[in-house]
C-alpha cells in the first residue's frame, strides 16, 4: 500500500488532530512541523472534507539525506524513467521543499538541473519558478501541476532523511472562497467562521460516523457549519436564538444548494441552546458557540472578567442542556472563545469542571489540547476547539 503525505495548514496542530480523528493515531507519523505521513492509500482519502490539510501527496521514496544537492542528483537520475508513462506534450514541473536547508535560489537551481535531465530524455518541460520554498495552492492550480502533464515534487525533511512525494490533490481555494465570500447573507457581528475551520470542527465531532447522521449546530448563526456538514453527506440541523440568524441560514443553504446542485435536507428552528429540546435527536454536535462581545482592542480587566463570566454561564447551561438529552458516548466538538492577553490566553473556567457537567475532554496523541486554538494575529478573541464525550 502506498502511503499518503499531507501538507498541513497554517495551524498544523488542527490538521494533525483532524487526521487523527478520521484515520486513527496509530496510522499517523508527524513529519517536521508542517506535514504528516499516514498509512492509507491516497485513493482512499476523502480530501475534499479535510479543512486542515493543504496538499495530499503519494510518497515515492525516503532518502537517508537532507542534502539538497544529493536529493536533486537522485531525482534527476530516476525522473526520466518515471515520466515515460506521461502523455505526449510539454511537462509542467514544480518543486516544494519543507524543512530543507536550502535557499530559494538553490531550489530554483535544482529545478533547472532536474529540467535538464528530463530534456535529455527527449521531453520538453517547463519549470515553475519558486518565490518561496514551497509553491502555494494558487501556483499549483494555475500552473496545472495536477494535470496529466503536471508534476509537483515535494521534499520534506524527516530528521536526517527526506521524504519525496508527488502531489495528487490541492486545497480547492476557489471553492472555499466561493462558499465563504459569495454567500448572500453574512454578519460580521456573529463572527465569520471560515468553511475550512467548519470542516475541522465537523470532523472532530463525527470521526468516522456514517453519512446521513444528524449533525446539530445549536448556535448556527449564518449556517457555515450546516452547509459544510451537508456537503460532507451528513443531515444538518441548526438552531439559533435569533430568528434573523435562521433566516440567514435558510437563505445561505438555499444558495449553496443552487451552487452545488445538491439537496442538503437541512432542518432549522429558532431556539435557545440552553433550554431547547432538539427533535430529532442529533447523532453529534458541531459548531461555534457564543463568543461574547467582539473586541477590536483588549478591554480593561474588569470588562473582560465580566464578559468571561457571562459567556461561561451560557456555556455551562448549554452543556447541561445537552447532557439532559444525550447518553454516554455522545460526542461534540465546539469552538469556544479564548481571549488573548499579555499574560497569554484566558480560557473559560468550565473547562476545569467538565467532569462535574457530565463530560470528559478527548485528548489526542499527536497534538496537545492547548494547541487547538484558531487565532489570527491582532485578534483578541480566539476560537478554542474542544472535543467532549458524554460520560
Amino acid at each position: 500500500m502506498q502511503s499518503s503525505l499531507f501538507i498541513l495548514g497554517r495551524q498544523p496542530a488542527l490538521g494533525l488532530v483532524e487526521l487523527e480523528r478520521l484515520f486513527g493515531s496509530e496510522k499517523i507519523t508527524p513529519i517536521g512541523s508542517m506535514a504528516a505521513s499516514v498509512s492509507i492509500d491516497p485513493d482512499d482519502v476523502p480530501f475534499d472534507r479535510l479543512g486542515g490539510s493543504i496538499k495530499l501527496a503519494a510518497v515515492l521514496t525516503e532518502r537517508q539525506t537532507t542534502n539538497w544537492d544529493e536529493l536533486v542528483t537522485y531525482i534527476s537520475s530516476i525522473l526520466p524513467s518515471k515520466i515515460e508513462s506521461l502523455p505526449e506534450g510539454k511537462i509542467k514541473l514544480g518543486i516544494s521543499a519543507y524543512g530543507i536547508n536550502a535557499g530559494v535560489q538553490q531550489i530554483n537551481k535544482g529545478g533547472l538541473q532536474i529540467k535538464k535531465s528530463i530534456k535529455h530524455s527527449g521531453r520538453s518541460v517547463r519549470v515553475v519558478p519558486n518565490n518561496e520554498h514551497a509553491l502555494n495552492s494558487a501556483q499549483v492550480i494555475h500552473n496545472q501541476l495536477l494535470s496529466p502533464l503536471g508534476l509537483e515534487l515535494i521534499f520534506v525533511a524527516n530528521g536526517r532523511s527526506t521524504i519525496i512525494a508527488q502531489t495528487l490533490r490541492e486545497q480547492d481555494i476557489e471553492a472555499y472562497a466561493a462558499r465563504d465570500q459569495r454567500r448572500p447573507k453574512r454578519d460580521a457581528r456573529v463572527g465569520m467562521l471560515p468553511p475550512k475551520l467548519a470542516q475541522i470542527i465537523i470532523n472532530l465531532a463525527v470521526g468516522n460516523m456514517k453519512q446521513k447522521s444528524v449533525v446539530l449546530d445549536p448556535f448556527c448563526g449564518t449556517g457555515v457549519v450546516l452547509q459544510e456538514a451537508g456537503l460532507m453527506g451528513y443531515t444538518p440541523y441548526g438552531s439559533d436564538l435569533e430568528p434573523r440568524m435562521i433566516e440567514y441560514s435558510t437563505a445561505n443553504i438555499q444558495w449553496v444548494e443552487k451552487l452545488t446542485g445538491e439537496s442538503l435536507n437541512t432542518h432549522l428552528e429558532v431556539g435557545d441552546a440552553t433550554e431547547l429540546e432538539w427533535k430529532p435527536k442529533p447523532d453529534a454536535i458541531a459548531g461555534e458557540t457564543y463568543l461574547g462581545r467582539p473586541f477590536s482592542s483588549l478591554p480593561d480587566r474588569e470588562t473582560l472578567t465580566g464578559v468571561m463570566q457571562d459567556v461561561n454561564l451560557i456555556h455551562k447551561r448549554f452543556l447541561q442542556n445537552v447532557a439532559r438529552q444525550t447518553s454516554a458516548g455522545f460526542e461534540l466538538c465546539i469552538a469556544i472563545p479564548a481571549w488573548k492577553t499579555p499574560e497569554g490566553f484566558k480560557h473559560l473556567k468550565l473547562l476545569d469542571s467538565l467532569e462535574d457537567l457530565g463530560y470528559t475532554r478527548r485528548s489526542f496523541v499527536h497534538a496537545d489540547n492547548k494547541d487547538l486554538l484558531y487565532h489570527r494575529e491582532g485578534q483578541i478573541v480566539a476560537r478554542e476547539l474542544v472535543v467532549l464525550i458524554r460520560k
